[in-house]
């Protein structure tokens, strides 16, 4: 089972890209190491209050993969510095 999502966010503690990419950087790194998941910046690159981020888990057990998917989701809600605003989540 593959399940991806694309979570968009809003930033507002950053006020320069430089600021956003180390936000972004942190994130993308806690999420890699504490679940093993793929993470990118999918768009938005030249915007620094607006990111969208893409998290793809695969797994041999569809809950797994679920609880996995939405355990990141969780922690992406925990940085202050930005809020998730649309999250799209598809399976394979």
């Amino acid at each position: 089972m593959i399940i991806t999502a694309e979570a968009e966010c809003m930033l507002y503690e950053g006020h320069s890209l430089k600021a956003k990419r180390s936000i972004i950087k942190r994130l993308m790194a806690k999420l890699r190491n504490d679940f093993n998941v793929a993470v990118t910046e999918l768009d938005y690159h030249d915007l620094w209050q607006r990111t969208k981020i893409g998290i793809v888990t695969i797994s041999n057990d569809k809950g797994h993969a679920e609880q996995v998917i939405q355990e990141v989701l969780k922690v992406v809600d925990t940085f202050p510095e930005l809020e998730r605003t649309i999250t799209d989540v598809e399976y394979f």
